[in-house]
């Protein structure tokens, strides 16, 4: 994984984890919701990526 989308999935994440935070303090289903939603994206990306270095790593060997 490159080091931008590192970058990018980690800033995701933590956008996910804020709006779930403000919904938290708003009372906010949908708020909260929402940033699940960011954060489970982030992660699948995260594995997906993670998934290509190990291939990469893999057949380069």
């Amino acid at each position: 994984m490159g080091l931008g989308d590192k970058i990018k999935n980690a800033a995701q994440d933590a956008k996910g984890k804020a709006q779930e935070a403000m919904g938290d303090l708003r009372d906010d289903e949908g708020q909260q919701a929402e940033g699940k939603m960011e954060q489970a994206e982030a992660g699948v990306k995260k594995t997906g990526e993670d998934l290509k270095d190990a291939w990469k790593d893999a057949t380069d060997g």
